[in-house]
Order: C-alpha cells, then structure tokens, then sequence
C-alpha cells in the first residue's frame, strides 16, 4: 500500500470515542481529512490503513490556545519556530495550534500579520491560526482590527494591562478597544496585571538589592493580579464584551473569575500548564539558572496549594481552557538577566508535554474525568474560537484531527528525548501515565510510536469566524432585553424659575471649601451677656454697662433639676 493512499483513507478499530460529553465503544473511518463514519460495524470501502484501538482511547487533537513561536521578544528570539514548535506540538498529540502575533508600539497590526504569515505558512506541521496583540491604540489601530476580522481570519485580540511602556493599555483605552472588540464580534483577550504597581514593585525590589529570579515572585504579589482581574472584568461589563482572561495564576484572581460568573457575567478563562503544576519556590532554587528557566508572568506563586486550587478550577469549569503558553527560551538568553531579573525573558516551555501532563495530574489525580480531559485541552477551545463542531469532537463532517491514546501507557519526561526547543524542561523525571500512540491531522497520519511522518509547511491556516455563540449568545440576548428595559430620561415640566448668575471663582461650585472654617453659632439670650462669646475686662467699662440690671430672678428650673436636700 502507497504511502499516499495510507494517508487518505484510515479505520480506527476497537477503541473508545471520547467527546466532551460522552464516551462509547465505536470505530472511527477517516477518508480525505475528514472523519465519514463513526460506530459499530462499519461498512467501508477497501485499501484503508488499520489501526488497532483495542483497549486505547480515541480523542479529538489537542488544540493549544496560546503559542509563540518565532517570537522576539524582551530582546530574545524564542528557541522554536513554526516547524520545530508544531512538530512537537505533534508529538504531545496537539493537532491546531494559535499563535501570537505582538505588533511593536505604533507598529501596523496588518504588516505584523502579514510578517508572521509568511513565516508560519511554509513551516507549520499542524493547522493554526493568529492572535493579533492591541499593543498601542489609536484610529488606525481601530481600522485595522476591522480589516483583519473582515479579510484575515483573525478573531481575536490580546489586551494587556500589564508591561508599563511596552504592551500596556490604560483603562481608558482597554475600554475602547474592547467596545470595538464587541462591535466586530472579535474574543477579547486579557492579560490581567496591575502594570503601574509591577514597575513600581520591580523598582522597590531591585533597591533592596534583590537582583535574581525570585525578584520576580517578590514584585509581582498575586494581590496585583486579583485587583487587576476585578478592573477588567468590571471594564468588559460597562463595555458590554465578553472577556477572556489569559494566563489566570493564583487563587485571588481565581476567585475573582468566580465570583463574575456566579454573578452571571460572560467571562472566561485559562490557566497554563506550569502554573496548574508547578509553584513559585522553583525561584528560591540555588541554581540560578534552574530558578530562571521558571521566570514566566505572571509568576508562578509560593502559595503550594494554587496548582491544586486552579486544577480544581479547571475540573469544575470556572477556568475553560488549559493552554502550554508555550515560549521557550535557553538559558544564555535568560542570562541577559543575570544582574537584574526584569531583564530575563519571560515564558516557559510546554508545548509538548500539555496533554501528559494535565493526564496525569488531573485524570490520574481524580481532579476531573476523561471527558473534562478533553473539554480543557481541546472542546472548549474549539467552542470558543468558533471552530466547534469541526474541531474539538469526533462526528461525521469533522476535520481528522485526532489521538489514539494510551491510558495505560507511560513515559518518563526528559529534556534528553524531547523536541520542542529549549535546554531545560520544567516536568523533567515526570513520570507520566497517559501517553499518545498516534496523531492524525487532517486525515494524514503525522506520529505514530515515536516516528514523524510529517511534511515542513503541511499544515494550513484556519480563518476564525467572529460572533462564537459559546460567548456572544447570552451577551446578544442581553442586548435585546436592554432594548426593551432601556434606561429612560424622567419627563418632567422644565424649570422656569430664576437661575443664580455664575461667579467667577476658583472655589468648588458645591460644598464649603475644606479650607473655609465655620463660625460658631451666637448662643446670645437677650439682656444676658456670655461669657464665651464675649473677651470683657473685669476691670473699668463694660459694653453693657447701660442696660438696667434686676435685682434679683426666681429661678424654676436650676440646672441640675430640683434638689430637696437638706443645705
């Protein structure tokens, strides 16, 4: 059989299909790319590729929300491209991957696009598709959005409030770009970090003579996160744009997500791999390299139960989506911080070991079950980038991207046989239980037991469609019921009376100055002179001299009341 033919036609038998909602005992037919047939005795014609399932699990590909590949950045150049990066995306059993594109300040949103498009398009292994950073605003930062919803295929922006003359947008301007983030029907993305205070706190550690890694726990407090996260979901309320919060780390800020969506706001989010697994006292390591290869913001936190806390959050859907974050650096780049940590590159490496990983510690930790398992690594990202039902679930009509998976398998995680780029990894001596056998994308069989049949620049671009129902159907039927229960000005007769004429003045309009102290009031009773009120002499004339005097006054209420006691 010809390699070609093997490619386009393939029958999965014997394993178990598992959806975000179910799971059930069905062979899978995959014929030009795209999954025909699901079920029980299937009738197929000949010349197709089997794979025995038998006792394995047949899952929809991964699809990892957030990469950066070929990204420069912090004055680095990251240590994967779009070949290396989704080929080891590959092997983790990821089939799409999004990755980001972060124009410079007053850089054009189009020609950064355009830049990484040329670049990805003829290396990427997997399917793929674009985040655009809103690094500056302005006009033209406002046209160009439009023109990549409406031309590109991009669906979706990244705000940050985070990295002060840099990324950072103020509130001002966050509340712009997520209104016009609403109007073309684009996913808002936010980075949530309190940009002003980082600095300040980078600044203040940094004085206190704290140069390495775990500067960057001690200036960067979850407390800076959690405020954040409150101001831009109370921002994307006013705005009336659902929010998707980017890389959630601590409990606060989790608790934040909550509390949003328990009071019924449209708010999403995702957590990264390390920050679900991993904490901060990797920073107080005495290597400095191994405590700089976790240098990522937000930080990871010192708190040991936060990994427990957010894979709860992820089990219990408060969090949507569990991403690689994927930005690998090596160590001699990191180096460049090796006197001042602001200046180490932030981002850690992942992209391979996502699936593995969560397997282990939140399937085999009894944190959330197959079908979870599947929701945060695949489903929910389809669902909300608007590519559900054609990924993210096994059914007739959906893209072959899929992974036959070995629950029972394992493998111990090692820098040594990885390939995703980078000197070190963050799982390294992991044992895993749970492991991918083989990868289809796109109907093509790429990895199976550990060889790559895959081709540089075989993957394709997928256009994003805006308005995902997964986000924008509550906030459309929000919009609806605000037309019928609008807000109303009170119809009242105009006022025709006299107005005060204006006084020039450089005094508050309303309210006493706080300058302006008041006069005590004049306690004076008439004919009788008091004391306080008065600065008489008891020598020579007095003011009251004049008034004639009484002799004497009977006296009915002495103050005191009554007494009838014996004097």
């Amino acid at each position: 059989m010809s390699s070609s033919s093997a490619m386009v036609r393939i029958l999965i038998k014997g394993g178990k299909v598992v959806n975000d909602d179910c799971t059930q005992e069905a062979d899978v037919y995959i014929e030009n790319g795209i999954i025909q047939q699901v079920g029980k005795e299937l009738m197929i014609p000949g010349g197709a590729k089997v794979i025995d399932a038998s006792g394995k699990l047949v899952l929809p590909g991964g699809i990892d929300t957030s990469v950066h590949l070929e990204e420069s950045f912090m004055n680095a150049i990251t240590a994967d491209d779009y070949y290396s990066g989704t080929k080891a995306a590959l092997a983790g059993g990821t089939t799409m991957v999004i990755g980001h594109v972060l124009p410079d300040r007053n850089e054009s949103l189009l020609e950064a696009y355009e830049k990484c498009r040329s670049s990805a398009d003829s290396k990427s292994c997997c399917d793929y598709a674009l985040h655009v950073g809103v690094t500056w605003w302005g006009p033209k930062v406002r046209a160009e959005m439009e023109k990549l919803v409406r031309e590109k295929g991009v669906n979706s922006f990244q705000m940050f409030m985070a990295y002060k003359d840099m990324f950072m947008l103020r509130d001002s301007e966050l509340f712009q770009a997520l209104q016009h983030c609403k109007d073309i029907g684009a996913i808002a993305r936010v980075h949530a970090e309190n940009g002003e205070l980082v600095a300040e706190g980078a600044k203040e550690t940094l004085d206190l003579g704290i140069s390495g890694p775990e500067g960057i726990e001690i200036s960067r407090p979850e407390e800076m996160e959690a405020e954040a996260t409150h101001r831009a979901i109370t921002i994307a309320n006013r705005a009336h744009c659902p929010i998707y919060l980017v890389n959630v780390s601590s409990m606060s800020a989790g608790d934040e997500l909550a509390t949003a969506k328990m009071q019924g706001k449209v708010v999403h989010g995702e957590t990264t791999i390390a920050h679900a697994v991993l904490n901060g006292m990797q920073y107080y390591h005495q290597d400095w390299a191994y405590a700089a290869a976790h240098v990522t913001v937000p930080p990871l936190r010192l708190d040991p139960s936060t990994p427990n806390f957010l894979m709860s959050l992820l089990g219990n859907d408060t969090l949507n989506v569990l991403t690689s974050d994927h930005r690998p650096f090596t160590i001699k780049q990191r180096a460049m911080g090796k006197d001042d940590f602001t200046k180490i590159p932030h981002g850690l490496p992942g992209i391979q070991d996502r699936m593995s990983v969560i397997w282990e510690k939140g399937v085999i930790g009894g944190k959330m079950d197959e079908n979870r398992f599947v929701a945060v690594t695949s489903s929910n990202a389809a669902k909300i980038y608007n590519l559900y039902p054609r990924k993210g679930r096994i059914i007739p009509g959906a893209d072959a991207d899929i992974v036959v998976w070995d629950p029972e398998g394992s493998k111990t995680i090692s820098v040594e046989n990885q390939v995703q780029g980078g000197d070190i990894n963050l799982y390294e001596g992991l044992r895993c239980h749970g492991v991918p056998l083989v990868t289809i994308s796109r109907g093509r069989l790429v990895y199976e037991n550990g060889i790559f049949t895959c081709a540089e620049g075989s993957g394709k671009f997928c256009p994003l469609r805006t308005f995902p129902d997964y986000l924008y159907k509550k906030m459309v039927q929000r919009e609806k019921c605000s037309l019928t229960c609008a807000l109303k000005a009170v119809e009242r007769e105009p006022y025709t009376g006299d107005v005060v004429a204006v006084v020039n003045s450089s005094k508050r309009d309303f309210g006493a100055s706080d300058l302006d102290t008041p006069t005590r009031p004049c306690t004076r009773h008439g004919g009788v002179r008091d004391l306080h009120e008065s600065s008489f002499s008891l020598s020579g004339a007095q003011i009251d001299d004049n008034i004639p005097k009484r002799s004497s006054a009977r006296i009915l209420a002495p103050p005191g009341g009554r007494s009838s006691g014996i004097w």
